[in-house]
């Protein structure tokens, strides 16, 4: 390639692409940002990631890309805008297999769902026919805690942070909040609807005084309700055990608040769910357009 052509994600995939034969393909992360699946940005920390191929036959991976040669039958391939890459519940599953950590293995899981390519049912599904292959038992772990309705890897992370080493119960996420007539408050990231404790995470895009002060007048609203809230800031990620201190913390004052509650997330008839793959996918494209317009980067 010339010198000048920009190296995008999507030039990377191409350029690895183009050593593929018949019945081979693209899989994994790259498979699912093809399809345009927008949390796969091909990254680990800066550094680019290597597009992982599938092949039927031995071949020395080149610089940027990782080559498998694990049995891959022709049905499992569909042609996308020209190039060859695995079904999206294969490519989800091979993340899910091949991650660093059990917790990344989630985040790939959680993020396929929520470009609405895979559904969990999906997953298990897949996942139970395939036999003692590598990584097998992550995956299996990560589908026993995954979520179809996380908006952003980071939000899947804080709710690990909060399930395995806070010890706290596994939160709803992005449930929408109403008053007791209907009225609909907000849609924290995370929420125990026992206790009533509230978790967002503010990313780069909170630090703005205009995301800073839509922040203050949120927490306000919870808080006029009766929910006890949290803020995880990007920050918070080089001092964890600070962070799980604030959120016991605030557990403790959320078990010990007023009985009688003003808050609830079971919606009102008006509402439309929109928290599980299959009722996005039952949406027709204004529908989307409409109702997922409130899920952005975080």
């Amino acid at each position: 390639m010339p010198a000048d052509v920009e190296r995008s994600v999507e030039q990377r995939i191409v350029e690895a692409a183009a050593v593929l034969r018949r019945d081979e393909a693209v899989t994994g992360w790259a498979a699912l940002r093809w399809q345009r699946a927008e949390w796969f940005d091909g990254l680990s920390g800066s550094a680019p990631r290597e597009v992982p191929l599938v092949t039927t036959r031995d071949r020395t991976a080149q610089a940027g890309m990782r080559v498998s040669q694990e049995f891959l039958h022709p049905d499992e391939i569909a042609t996308v805008d020209g190039l060859p890459v695995t079904l999206s519940v294969r490519s989800a599953a091979y993340e899910m297999r091949y991650a660093s950590t059990l917790g990344e293995a989630i985040v790939a899981l959680d993020m396929a769902c929520y470009a609405d390519h895979v559904s969990l049912a999906e997953v298990a599904a897949y996942l139970a026919g395939l036999g003692p292959v590598t990584g097998i038992q992550q995956a299996r772990d990560a589908l026993a805690e995954g979520e179809e309705n996380s908006w952003s890897p980071q939000e899947t992370r804080m709710r690990g942070v909060w399930t395995r080493r806070a010890g706290l119960p596994r939160p709803l996420c992005n449930a929408p909040v109403f008053t007791l007539d209907g009225r609909h408050v907000g849609t924290p990231d995370l929420v125990d609807p026992e206790t009533g404790l509230a978790g967002q995470y503010n990313g780069s895009d909170h630090l703005s005084l205009v995301g800073a002060a839509t922040d203050v007048k949120q927490e306000a609203a919870y808080r006029d309700l009766g929910l006890e809230t949290v803020t995880m800031l990007a920050t918070d990620w080089r001092d964890l055990d600070g962070f799980v201190e604030r959120l016991h913390a605030a557990a403790r004052r959320a078990r010990s608040g007023p009985r009688s509650r003003a808050w609830t997330v079971d919606p009102p008839d008006w509402w439309t769910p929109t928290n599980t793959v299959a009722r996005r996918r039952a949406l027709d494209a204004a529908q989307r357009a409409r109702l997922l317009r409130y899920r952005r980067a975080a």
